[in-house]
């Protein structure tokens, strides 16, 4: 099948890589020109998405990797295109926290209060005003590190914050926003949805945004996760959470991977927010359960037929390794740290079956087969690791993560282990998950 990537930045290269090493015939249109290298010698790059239509043509596959390309994939189904990826209206979910919150709280769900202001300076005053726990954010395709959770009552640190973004913001409009802080266990929620059902088992998922083992430090955009799969259509977190979205979904036209990140306590379960698109690192957790190959299963998802996805029972644990200037620097920078140009290299050899566990992200095949980094945020690869066990899962990835060798490199190595020592139990005595 031909398939035609369509990207930003190269966020789903993993995913691109994989329908290639599957057989299909895949090209990609880059459109950060500074992530034009990323996957050379893996796949062919078009230099315009209209030359990449001409070739793909409407027998074909077109993958839209990750949100801003809703419209354009609204656009290109309306002519006739296989698409899969979202649509306009989960863009829209994605990049306006207040609006999620309102069609959340329309179907059902319980909403989270949620307020956005205009600069950091009025949710400074409002949190002056009104005190307590506050969840910083933005709206957009805002660098995640930018998210800060209130720990103080009194809301003075979230002040502190807010003053001094406003100071290097400089006076210039940027939207802030300011959720309400629910304590808990976060746990996501996801499926693919077809544009008229679901597709494929529901998926729970654990991420560990924090930089540090333990939780802590800064957000990232995601040092790992902890994913699984159940067929049971009466799991709790899943009818209170994804399925009243189902006529939404469908007024939208919605085709791709849903999530919606969830805080979970004893008195019930809050959306967080709404991932409306393929999930990073959860795409690459799920390459380590699908059994059903990944061009047949999107091509089902894009053309709204149902398709019987195979997949393993147990669990998946996915681990970032990255490299400084990570996760500070997400455009081309002259850091003394760059490590673009330096080698990615493994202590034991890679077979090729075993090679699949490994996701390139920000890297290049060179001519002899190695791989190399080449760009300049740090953002290098994942590992993925499976098991009946979430420790069987969580040795698998370690073991990976360990072989690999580049200089100043850094991963978690307690991904899942929280899970293990008390989320767990806490979620099963709250029955959202058996």
């Amino acid at each position: 099948m031909q398939i035609l990537f369509v990207t930003e930045d190269f966020s789903g290269a993993s995913l691109c890589a994989r329908l290639a090493q599957e057989g299909h015939e895949v090209r990609a249109f880059v459109g950060n020109s500074t992530c034009a290298r990323i996957l050379d010698g893996v796949v062919e790059k078009v230099p315009n998405i209209g030359s990449g239509l001409n070739w793909v043509g409407k027998d074909g596959l077109i993958v839209c990797d990750d949100n801003g390309f809703g419209k354009l994939a609204d656009d290109l189904r309306a002519q006739g295109f296989f698409v899969v990826g979202g649509s306009a209206g989960g863009d829209l979910l994605e990049d306006d926290r207040e609006h999620a919150q309102q069609v959340f709280a329309a179907h059902g769900l319980n909403p989270i209060p949620t307020h956005t202001f205009s600069s950091a300076a009025e949710a400074a005053e409002f949190v002056e005003k009104n005190g307590g726990e506050w969840v910083v954010k933005r709206n957009g395709r805002a660098d995640k590190t930018s998210c800060y959770v209130g720990q103080l009552p009194d809301g003075s640190d979230t002040i502190d914050l807010l003053c001094n973004d406003a100071r290097r913001d400089g006076g210039k409009p940027v939207h802030y926003v300011l959720q309400k802080r629910v304590r808990g266990v976060e746990i996501g929620i996801a499926r693919y949805f077809n544009g008229t059902d679901w597709a494929g088992p529901i998926e729970l998922n654990i991420e560990h945004k924090k930089l540090f083992p333990g939780d802590l430090g800064p957000k990232t955009c995601e040092m790992g996760t902890l994913l699984w799969y159940t067929a049971d259509e009466n799991n709790r977190l899943f009818c209170e959470m994804l399925a009243p979205l189902k006529p939404y979904l469908q007024k939208i036209n919605f085709r791709g991977d849903f999530d919606i990140n969830c805080i979970v306590n004893e008195q019930g379960a809050w959306p967080l927010e709404a991932t409306a698109r393929f999930g990073y690192p959860a795409v690459q957790a799920q390459m380590a359960l699908h059994e059903t190959p990944w061009g047949e299963f999107l091509k089902a998802v894009a053309d709204g037929k149902p398709c019987d996805l195979r997949w393993k029972s147990g669990y998946a644990v996915v681990v970032l390794i990255a490299a400084p200037p990570f996760p500070y620097c997400t455009k081309p920078c002259d850091c003394a740290l760059n490590p673009n140009g330096l080698k990615i290299r493994f202590r034991e050899p890679v077979s090729p079956d075993e090679l699949v566990h490994y996701h390139f992200e920000e890297a290049c095949r060179l001519p002899d087969g190695a791989w190399e980094i080449c760009h300049d945020s740090g953002y290098v690869l994942h590992v993925t690791g499976h098991g009946a066990t979430v420790e069987a899962a969580r040795e698998s990835a370690n073991h990976r993560a360990a072989n690999v060798i580049i200089p100043r490199a850094f991963f978690r190595t307690d991904i899942g282990e929280k899970f293990i020592r008390e989320s767990h139990q806490q979620l099963k005595q709250w029955g959202y998950v058996i």
